[in-house]
């Protein structure tokens, strides 16, 4: 029976999606730095940042597969096939976790068919522990592995599970919109600064403002337009701020932003 005080975790690729999860799964107090095998391409790079987060580097893919219970494949998409076809043998029976983006059951059926495995779609804030995991509900988990791996995962934040159809623009809704995020803080913050506030007391509103709303919208489930009309006083200063967004096509950008990443995933950009 897997439990996080004993279970060793492996990953194999440990680049930004990777180590966001080890972070998070270290940092909310899980997963302990010794449970935790990664490998990676460039072994010498991996050892650095292996040293810094206290976990153990491991020269081959193989050398991580036989000593953990739950691996996640963290390589990039256009590599899953070549890095984990020739160790198809050793996953036998082995909880695989793919964080590979838009690589899904089928894929992973065909590539490493003795495997229990999952079709996942996480982001970057899985590190701070308020991320979200979503998760592909066609997969090959046994029903204790599956319960496993959504209370693993829960440690990082939101899990949901969604069917193969849903889970591109899931993906992209949660994956990608971090960095508008963070562009619109970084807009916030030269408005701010242009306005007299200093960098670091800015980036901190702005920042507590955005956690803030979120938390509030998914403890009151209330539709965003109800939040931004209970902010908008009659004939007052951030409605005047609305109209101006609109004016200048703020929700249209967003929208056609999101459709661009889309032709571009269905290969029509």
């Amino acid at each position: 029976m897997l439990n996080t005080n004993t279970v060793k975790i492996g990953f194999i690729g440990y680049g930004n999606m990777a180590g966001a999860t080890s972070a998070g799964l270290m940092l909310s107090g899980a997963i302990k730095p010794e449970q935790i095998y990664a490998c990676a391409n460039n072994y010498d790079k991996l050892c650095r940042k292996a040293a810094a987060d206290g976990v153990h580097p491991c020269k081959t893919a193989l050398e991580v597969i036989e000593t953990c219970d739950v691996i996640f494949i963290g390589v990039k998409p256009y590599m899953v096939e070549s890095v984990m076809s020739p160790l198809k043998d050793a996953l036998d029976g082995k909880i695989i976790v793919s964080l590979a983006a838009n690589t899904y059951h089928d894929v992973l059926e065909e590539i490493m068919p003795a495997s229990h495995h999952v079709a996942t779609a996480p982001n970057t804030p899985v590190s701070a522990c308020e991320g979200i995991f979503i998760c592909e509900e066609e997969n090959t988990l046994a029903a204790e592995e599956k319960t496993f791996v959504h209370e693993l995962l829960e440690n990082l934040g939101l899990v949901l599970w969604m069917d193969r159809d849903h889970m591109g623009i899931g993906g992209v809704i949660a994956g990608c919109t971090p960095a508008f995020v963070s562009m619109f803080m970084e807009a916030l913050g030269d408005a701010g600064c242009k306005h007299g506030l200093t960098r670091p007391v800015v980036y901190k509103l702005i920042a507590q403002m955005l956690a803030g709303t979120g938390k509030m919208a998914l403890k009151s489930g209330d539709h965003p337009g109800q939040m931004k009309d209970a902010v908008c006083s009659p004939a007052g200063t951030t409605i005047v701020g609305v109209s101006t967004l609109e004016k200048n096509g703020f929700r249209f950008a967003v929208i056609d932003a999101i459709d661009q990443i889309q032709n571009k995933i269905h290969g029509k950009a």
